[in-house]
């Protein structure tokens, strides 16, 4: 099971950096909420392997300098991964939400959500930067796969 996760995070990955690429490649035309959501997407899973370690995390809507988001997500993907080879995915955290409520979940739950969190917001970034004229780019996992 540990392949299979770390090889969603390396989709996860993938496609963040496209993305990041896309958005700069056509920054001109990208809107202030395209902005936020690509920030949103990384702050997300620093936020998640944050918890599972016990760091601290980024604040969930924080917008960081945009020639950063690489290395955000290079950094993602490697805590991400590290993760997962190291430590029992059955193993259950107890965390704070950013509201402030007590929860607690096992890491492989956490981890997967991360994974489905990006596609989630990668699909709102498409749906943007169809609205601004810019073609939207293929993300799917299956594209990934070919």
């Amino acid at each position: 099971m540990k392949e299979k996760l770390i090889d969603l995070f390396e989709y996860t990955h993938h496609f963040n950096k496209e993305m990041i690429r896309y958005i700069s490649e056509h920054i001109s035309k990208v809107d202030d909420k395209t902005i936020s959501l690509i920030n949103h997407t990384l702050n997300a899973q620093q936020i998640w392997n944050s918890r599972i370690l016990g760091e601290k995390t980024f604040e969930v809507w924080q917008i960081n300098p945009f020639e950063s988001l690489d290395e955000i997500n290079r950094q993602n993907f490697l805590k991400s991964t590290d993760i997962i080879q190291n430590l029992d995915l059955d193993s259950r955290v107890e965390y704070k939400n950013s509201r402030g409520a007590k929860f607690e979940n096992s890491i492989f739950e956490m981890l997967f959500h991360a994974v489905n969190h990006s596609t989630y917001h990668r699909g709102q970034i498409n749906s943007l930067l169809k609205q601004n004229g810019i073609d939207p780019i293929l993300t799917d996992y299956i594209f990934y796969k070919r």
